[in-house]
């Protein structure tokens, strides 16, 4: 006997807005896109769109369940009608200056503006690969998952080196589960590792770690990020089960005793304000 799945199409917010619109394609599971994606971003990591067709091929089998949980909640319909575009909040640098120091707001601001990163730079970054944008609730869980990838780097402590994108990523498949997740993760952390082969640094042992807290952490995207902001970096850190990256800070520190800059792998000559990336 047969179970039908769920006709996301028929479940609707307190304000009327679909789940998921009837015209939004279905995902298509395909692995051998996935890996040569994979492949082409080890030759290519400034090419993000490499990094979405991963996903797009790997569509992860929780998704539409996690999305109707927090989307139909009174949390996620709070979220939505205070935070319904996170950029705005996270690029308004001026107003999140305005909290105390020390605070999450401080931390993010000081990272994105070290790194050279806005929040829009992000969204204009995914908006130029042409995707069809629906009138759902889907589309402002995507969004919502795309627009707080930076402040989990400013939580979890892992850097924009290649090591810390691929502890970030894996962070990511604790909270959101997605085999385009461990792909990159586990995939670019072997890429290191054969980088340095040479080296002692803990790299798998880093990622593990850094797997292990995101799947003890609670969701941050459902979490209310205005409110987050002001508190202390610390108290958010306590507040959401997220410690120090101890093996991620044993690497770095391995490595440059080694003579190995961790912000450039392959020994060409870079500063760490323009790292190279195995994933955005």
């Amino acid at each position: 006997m047969s179970v039908l799945a769920p006709d996301y199409s028929n479940m609707f917010a307190t304000d009327g807005t679909v789940l998921r619109h009837p015209e939004r394609p279905e995902p298509r599971y395909r692995p051998l896109r996935a890996i040569k994606s994979f492949q082409a971003l080890i030759k290519d990591k400034e090419d993000t769109s490499l990094v979405f067709k991963i996903f797009e091929s790997l569509p992860s089998g929780s998704f539409m369940t996690r999305a109707r949980d927090l989307c139909l909640s009174e949390q996620g319909e709070m979220l939505r009608a205070t935070e319904p575009f996170l950029p705005e909040i996270l690029d308004d640098h001026a107003t999140l200056r305005r909290t105390p120091k020390g605070s999450l707001a401080h931390a993010y601001c000081d990272f994105m503006e070290a790194e050279g990163l806005t929040a829009a730079g992000l969204v204009a970054e995914a908006e130029s690969l042409g995707r069809t944008k629906f009138p759902d609730l889907l589309q402002w869980f995507m969004e919502r998952s795309r627009d707080t990838h930076d402040l989990f780097h400013v939580l979890t402590g892992y850097g924009r080196d290649a090591l810390g994108e691929q502890c970030v990523l894996l962070f990511t498949h604790g909270q959101s589960p997605s085999q385009g997740h461990l792909l990159i993760g586990y995939a670019g952390a072997a890429n290191i590792k054969k980088m340095v082969k040479e080296s002692a640094a803990p790299v798998v042992g880093a990622v593990r770690e850094a797997h292990r807290t995101g799947k003890g952490a609670p969701s941050l995207m459902a979490q209310s990020i205005r409110e987050l902001l002001p508190q202390p970096l610390e108290d958010v850190r306590a507040k959401l089960r997220i410690p120090a990256p101890v093996l991620y800070q044993e690497c770095h520190r391995i490595w440059r005793a080694e003579g190995i800059n961790p912000y450039d792998l392959l020994g060409n000559p870079a500063s760490e304000a323009e790292p190279e990336l195995l994933a955005a």
